[in-house]
């Protein structure tokens, strides 16, 4: 094993450790909201800075692996595609800590659990995590096809986001005594629709590593 291949491999295990925080924060922040949990959301906010710590390691692991080995073609890929992953995962660590803050800050001690369930709050964030859970395996076990499948599981959220202005309208109209907790929801759907996209942007990614295409901008993902 040469000095880049155990560089690389460091890399990828930070990355993979970084990755499992994150779901975590988002599973956490899901207990969160559904629970009204105040300490698992402040769970959350304490471990950010574990999350912004790991995104600024593997950065300068990037920038040393690229200035120090001048890798090429897979070993390029794989650098570049961590680069963008970790910022990715950063990002989907941010919204997770969006939604906590929400329940840490909120005077309330509860939610109606209509709301949450005419939001679809629970199926949301689970498909998120699912998405988030499958774009690792799919890194881990180099399996493309499984990236791929993720871009179709974003839908779901897509979906549930572009129906979400009318369900909340709906939901305030017969409810005018819970508009500040209907606004922070839908503000939480649009937080977890966004994940969905930083999933796809991370198995673009991984595509990109293992087949040397880029399927940004490009329209429905194929191979």
């Amino acid at each position: 094993m040469t000095h880049l291949d155990t560089e690389l491999a460091k890399l990828k295990q930070q990355l993979f450790e970084m990755w499992l925080l994150v779901i975590s924060q988002v599973e956490t922040s899901r207990e969160a909201l559904l629970n009204f949990d105040k300490g698992a959301a402040s769970e959350v906010a304490f471990r950010e800075k574990m999350v912004d710590t790991y995104e600024l390691k593997i950065d300068r692991d990037c920038e040393n692996i690229i200035a120090l080995y001048n890798p090429v073609a897979p070993d390029l890929r794989l650098t570049l595609a961590v680069l963008k992953i970790n910022a990715d995962l950063e990002r989907i660590g941010d919204f997770a800590r969006g939604i906590a803050r929400f329940i840490k800050k909120s005077p309330k001690k509860s939610i109606n659990p209509e709301l949450l369930r005419v939001c679809q709050i629970d199926e949301l964030i689970k498909n998120a995590v699912d998405m988030l859970t499958d774009a690792k395996t799919a890194f881990e076990n180099e399996n493309s096809r499984m990236a791929l499948s993720i871009f179709s599981q974003d839908d779901f959220l897509d979906d549930v986001h572009k129906n979400s202005n009318k369900i909340i309208a709906d939901y305030i109209r017969k409810h005018p005594d819970e508009i500040d907790e209907a606004l922070h929801l839908h503000s939480i759907i649009r937080k977890v629709e966004r994940i969905g996209d930083h999933c796809s942007n991370i198995a673009e990614e991984i595509i990109f590593f293992l087949e040397a295409k880029v399927l940004k901008h490009s329209g429905k993902k194929k191979l």
